[in-house]
């Protein structure tokens, strides 16, 4: 069962010309966010390791290299709860400026950074550092981009425009693949020596024109609203303990993402150290992965748009039903060891994980009321970035030490598959609700009113 769009919320049509502005802004942001985050991930694959944790065994260097790839999503719900309370005081374009800003600093720091055979061991201490503040940074970026779009928008297209930002991950994904395309191509000592560097020193430019774009759109109109009725956001008390006293909600969004971002993490980040690991080179798994951001670019969109007319709920748990279908498929392809076949399965998966990625900005934005929606929303989504994104490639990295194969993969992936359908079908249908009005009672969360006005506050 779905809602309806209320007419109240109706009746305030955006302006076109602004919602594409502000939609361009997001966009922009989420892919220069997602460019430098991702590029880590990377780069811990493929130089991390031997540059900044040296050892005997290169696979446990590999290993230290994930751990502080999970350093930066620990440090996401805390960058969540921080930037979404004051996103729910303050506002939202101050937190997203701030939020950049961040991420763009300490992705040209890493650039910078001595490695371990300069420095010792202060080398690993401030990679992990400059990890977390990526972390905290892009743990307040996704739910200000989201809302600024979703809070702008018709609500009978909240998914459509939602979609336009969220193509900042694929792209920012495919940005920083190619970059890395271009400088591993590098003879491997150029590459180690300096050629690591080049990415993230690009983040500097990226950073100035995301700046420039940002700077130019209008903050929320509702918070706006919000913040003139509510004494400039300070009445209805403190927004994360608003959302911890009825944790529910927050449950079920967290459990919702855990699918997408292990995914994510099984068929990028990982699949270079696993699919090498049985014959592959590096090159013909980065093809791999440009495709899968081509086809992340293209059904992105599409499962948000289908989300604004069948439903969150309907496009989250076909895509979860995939990944329970289709995975152990997905791995058999990549287990042929054919470069062509590769490409299918990661691009096969990448359509599965669209499909559960894609209706995530409204939905969680429609859970939560107008005072606590930024919080809300942001410790949901990085609190299933750490536990399915963070967490899953050393969990992976461990079952690939005991040379147990792709089956404990398969596994893996089918199990946070079954999370986010569980999770789903938990979830009250969101669509249409009207944003503007405050934290619904209680007594709506069990109720059928909730299917029209969403989940508690």
């Amino acid at each position: 069962m779905s809602a309806a769009p209320s007419p109240h919320a109706s009746e305030r049509q955006p302006d076109p010309a602004l919602l594409r502005r502000v939609a361009l802004s997001s966009l922009l942001g989420t892919v220069i966010e997602y460019y430098d985050f991702l590029l880590y991930g990377t780069m811990a694959a493929l130089a991390f390791g031997p540059l900044f944790f040296p050892g005997d065994d290169p696979l446990t260097g590999t290993i230290a290299a994930f751990g502080t790839l999970a350093a930066g999503y620990v440090a996401r719900p805390l960058g969540g709860a921080v930037f979404g309370h004051f996103g729910d005081r303050l506002g939202r374009k101050s937190m997203l400026v701030l939020t950049m800003v961040l991420m763009g600093v300490a992705s040209f720091l890493i650039g910078v950074l001595p490695t371990y055979e300069t420095i010792g061991v202060a080398a690993p201490v401030l990679l992990v550092l400059f990890r977390v503040v990526q972390g905290l940074a892009i743990g307040g970026e996704w739910a200000g981009a989201t809302l600024m779009v979703v809070e702008h928008a018709d609500p009978r297209r909240r998914g459509l425009w939602s979609g336009v930002m969220q193509m900042g991950s694929p792209l920012g994904f495919l940005l920083s693949t190619v970059a890395v395309a271009l400088v591993s191509a590098l003879p491997r000592e150029a590459f180690l020596d300096w050629g690591w560097r080049l990415p993230f020193l690009f983040s500097a430019v990226l950073l100035a024109v995301g700046l420039y774009v940002r700077l130019s759109v209008t903050e929320s109109p509702l918070f706006r609203r919000s913040a003139a009725r509510d004494g400039a956001g300070t009445d209805g008390g403190v927004p994360l303990a608003r959302v911890l006293h009825r944790p529910r909600t927050l449950v079920l969004a967290c459990g919702v993402g855990i699918g997408p971002f292990a995914l994510t993490a099984l068929i990028s980040t990982f699949m270079l150290t696993y699919a090498t690991g049985i014959g592959y080179t590096t090159s013909q798994v980065m093809t791999g992965m440009v495709f899968t951001s081509l086809a992340g670019l293209v059904a992105i969109p599409l499962f948000s748009a289908l989300s604004d007319r069948v439903g969150r709920r309907a496009v989250v748990l076909g895509g979860a039903t995939g990944v329970v279908v289709l995975a152990f498929p997905v791995y058999a392809l990549v287990d042929t060891e054919k470069p062509a076949l590769l490409i299918a399965g990661m691009v096969l998966g990448q359509l599965v994980q669209s499909a559960m990625y894609a209706p995530l900005g409204p939905l969680l934005s429609e859970l939560f009321g107008t005072r606590v929606r930024y919080t809300g929303a942001s410790l949901g989504y990085q609190l299933a970035a750490l536990v399915g994104g963070g967490f899953t490639p050393l969990l992976a990295g461990g079952l690939l030490a005991d040379r147990a194969g792709s089956t404990p993969l398969a596994v893996l992936a089918v199990g946070c598959g079954l999370v986010t359908a569980l999770a789903i079908r938990r979830t009250a249908e969101t669509r249409g609700r009207d944003l503007s009005e405050e934290d619904p009672p209680p007594s709506r969360i069990t109720t059928a009113p909730a299917v029209e006005k969403g989940a508690e506050a």
